[in-house]
């Protein structure tokens, strides 16, 4: 599908039905599959042969969605996971083990920094954060003779700094290791990172992909072009042999196209059994089929908020990466040319007090804990998820008590406008 146009791909990709087939992807609810012999199972089970045999690992249906994620990202292989959490953890946790090293952006969503700093510490796996606009001295500083990957975020969430890609590319690739890119809030409509110098790309597929806040659900991409055999002696998981497989090495049987994929389906997504249900995985499909027509809006409206956020008395600051004065503007023309998401934080004259009033004041915008929805969403951190921290420590943190988060949806614009300022003129 890759010779046609990245509109028409996100509708035909993963999927071609024979004659007489079903034209929409089929869901196939089964946990297990039927052979005729042992023979042919036990193919399988030494990945002599491709197929499914139960669901744990792969199911067809979830293997149609991925295709297509590899398609628009412009991968060479793709898995889909229970969650965008689990899309990182495999992602990272394929080449990291005891005694490996990270370097990742301090700018990430806190549960993916818990998941590195305090969970996959507990496995002996270190790493070291640096700011994602670091000098290249800063950046190159970090590496240490046992990293084996780095890890960013396109944009993160919900700090909305924007990732200067080929930068930290180019420091992986000089010490050997590959880059992993969350790529959840501007998708491969507004960002394709492997086209910037990434190795693999990952997704919370609940968010922008879904678009409806249907199915929890996540994606990894692999660029397919990391060489893993020039670098054998610090990536053992891929080019040494595998004894719970008899003995295959990953790397030398499926290349650099299918290494990386296959031994986080058939290894990772053995043992820990992430899987994304069938059924979610259609649902994500056909969000995926409007995901070029919804992204534009989500932006459009974004850019409206924000420019209108910025206007006004009662607001102290904006955060939004289109906005000329934000200081990831540059960086977002760069990578993001189309515009990046739709989620604007900003916050507001009189803390928390004046947050929660003007929560209460939303009409369109629902109080929320997602983003990337098609209905527009705010959340304000101090009176919910940072709840228990006092107004120093938020400050601390990086989160005012006045600070709120807006996703916006695919609502007209204007109505959203009229809900913020109606909201906003009860604070006089």
């Amino acid at each position: 599908m890759s010779d046609l146009k990245f509109n028409t791909r996100c509708i035909q990709s993963g999927y071609a039905p024979g004659n007489g087939e079903p034209r929409q992807i089929p869901i196939i609810q089964s946990t297990t599959f039927k052979y005729d012999t042992s023979e042919d199972m036990g193919k399988l089970f030494d990945l002599e042969e491709s197929g499914y045999f139960y669901s744990r690992l792969q199911n067809p249906t979830c293997d149609m969605v991925a295709a297509k994620i590899a398609d628009l990202e412009g991968g060479s292989a793709a898995m889909l996971t229970s969650s965008g959490q689990a899309a990182n953890f495999f992602a990272l946790f394929n080449i990291c083990e005891c005694g490996s090293h990270i370097v990742a952006s301090s700018s990430i969503y806190g549960g993916t920094f818990n998941l590195i700093s305090v969970t996959m510490a507990k496995m002996g796996i270190e790493v070291t954060f640096v700011a994602p606009d670091c000098s290249e001295e800063e950046l190159e500083n970090a590496f240490q003779e046992n990293t084996r990957a780095v890890f960013g975020e396109t944009i993160a969430n919900p700090a909305l700094t924007v990732l200067d890609i080929e930068k930290f590319a180019k420091a992986a690739h000089s010490h050997g290791v590959p880059l992993i890119v969350d790529n959840t809030f501007p998708t491969p409509v507004n960002c394709r990172p492997i086209e910037w110098g990434a190795d693999i790309v990952t997704h919370s597929t609940t968010k922008y992909m879904d678009g409806h806040g249907s199915c929890v659900g996540g994606a990894i991409v692999d660029a397919g072009r990391f060489d893993w055999m020039a670098h054998k002696e610090m990536f053992p998981g891929l080019t040494t042999p595998d004894e719970s497989y008899h003995g295959i090495v990953y790397a030398e049987k499926f290349g650099k196209e299918g290494a990386f994929i296959t031994k986080a389906t058939s290894q990772l997504m053995r043992d820990f059994g992430c899987v994304q249900s069938p059924q979610s995985a259609f649902i994500l499909n056909l969000g995926l089929e409007s995901l070029h027509v919804r992204m534009p809006r989500h932006v459009e409206n974004g850019q409206a908020v924000a420019e209108f956020l910025e206007k006004q008395d009662r607001v102290l600051s904006v955060n939004y990466p289109g906005l000329k004065s934000n200081p990831y503007y540059q960086t977002a023309q760069k990578y993001l040319g189309n515009g990046g998401c739709g989620v604007v934080s900003f916050e507001l004259k009189g803390g928390r007090a004046a947050a929660e009033k003007f929560m209460k004041e939303l009409k369109v915008a629902a109080i929320e804990t997602h983003v990337a929805d098609a209905r527009t969403c705010c959340l304000n951190p101090a009176t919910s998820t940072h709840r228990q921290m006092t107004e120093e420590q938020l400050k601390a943190a990086g989160v005012p008590a006045g600070l709120i988060r807006i996703s916006c949806g695919l609502e007209d614009k204007e109505d959203l406008i009229a809900d913020l300022t109606q909201a906003l003129s009860v604070l006089d």
